[in-house]
């Protein structure tokens, strides 16, 4: 009876699922594995983080999730949005999935919008395109979309150029919710903001999450506003992830030695030692397409095993639904340096 029960509620837990990602892998033509077997998971009202630094795969996972990577790029695995593989729709479909389904807000604004045309011009394309819309009638959804996001709707009338970096990264968003999707992609949405309109698009974004019980996964380097702002966290390194939680835990228990480096690579207010001793990293991700043996973060790892040299490391349980791809998960990571050397020393 128990076992059924349990089999019964698992069922239902996967239709209510909004995105399910499962072994997904993306080569692009010149042979770089950009994302290596990542399954991730959103549902309605959730919000998921994804960290690392540039050249982990994060945007080339948001990209591969919509189907807007270049021709020649392979990708594999399976992205189910509302049960349905975007991988092997047809174009059509694809489309209006980009709009209806998912949509994306770009990082640099001004390099997505369109400098010549009106910004309410460009709330409202979409509309007209999947909404059937008269041009009344998606002119007035764009004006109500922009003080949705608190811009007043008379602002349709001006040119990006007219507005400022958060006003910009505003219409962005407006954009995203034009065809009332189920699911927001934010890619470094608050790059090169400064942090008084970092935290006012942050808020917004959490807003809209709440009030439209959207789904969001949110890209970013910084740990320390995904944790604010997501309940789970997911870090990638090399095209895979390599741990995954909830905020709050990965951000300050970190299992995995690269999301503690991370983590620590953040000042705290009111810690005079992550202050006056902040821990750095040194080196760079791998080359995508020159991945090392084992563990691919063992290079730069102050507290690799020999074993890690030539063993890749599966996610592991590390707590209450945190899991680490390292052979110290679960246990207390080995101290690690203030500033680790440029070649890092194996531990034996």
């Amino acid at each position: 009876m128990n076992s059924a029960n349990k089999v019964t509620e698992t069922k239902v837990t996967t239709e209510q699922r909004l995105l399910d990602v499962r072994n997904l892998e993306v080569t692009y033509a010149s042979g770089a594995a950009a994302v290596r077997g990542v399954n991730l998971s959103v549902d309605a009202g959730q919000k998921l983080g994804v960290a690392g630094e540039s050249g982990c795969g994060k945007s080339t996972l948001a990209l591969a999730l919509l189907r807007l990577l270049p021709a020649g790029t392979k990708v594999t695995g399976e992205v189910l949005l509302d049960g349905e593989d975007v991988l092997t729709m047809k174009w059509g479909k694809v489309r209006a999935v980009r709009w209806a389904g998912a949509s994306i807000v770009f990082q640099g604004a001004m390099h997505s919008l369109n400098a010549v045309h009106r910004i309410g011009d460009q709330i409202a394309e979409p509309i007209l395109l999947h909404k059937k819309a008269t041009q009344a009638g998606a002119r007035k959804k764009a004006g109500e979309l922009l003080e949705q996001v608190g811009l007043p709707a008379a602002r349709a009338e001006a040119y990006p150029h007219e507005l400022s970096g958060g006003q910009r990264q505003r219409v962005m968003i407006a954009m995203a919710l034009a065809c009332d999707p189920r699911l927001i992609i934010a890619d470094e949405p608050t790059t090169a903001l400064d942090v008084m309109i970092q935290a006012q698009i942050l808020r917004l974004i959490e807003q809209l999450v709440a009030e439209q019980d959207l789904g969001l996964i949110m890209i970013s380097h910084d740990l320390a506003v995904l944790s604010d702002t997501c309940d789970r966290l997911a870090v990638m390194y090399a095209g895979r992830v390599v741990e995954e939680g909830p905020a709050s835990e990965v951000y300050e228990n970190a299992q995995h030695p690269y999301g503690k480096a991370l983590s620590a690579a953040f000042p705290r207010i009111g810690d005079a030692a992550s202050r006056f001793a902040p821990r750095g990293l040194p080196g760079d991700p791998p080359d995508p397409s020159l991945l090392p043996t084992g563990c691919t973060f063992h290079p730069r790892c102050t507290v690799a095993l020999d074993s890690c040299t030539t063993e890749d490391q599966a996610l592991r349980d590390a707590g209450p639904r945190h899991r680490a791809a390292c052979v110290h998960a679960g246990a207390q990571l080995p101290a690690q340096p203030t500033s680790a050397p440029a070649t890092a020393e194996r531990a034996p």
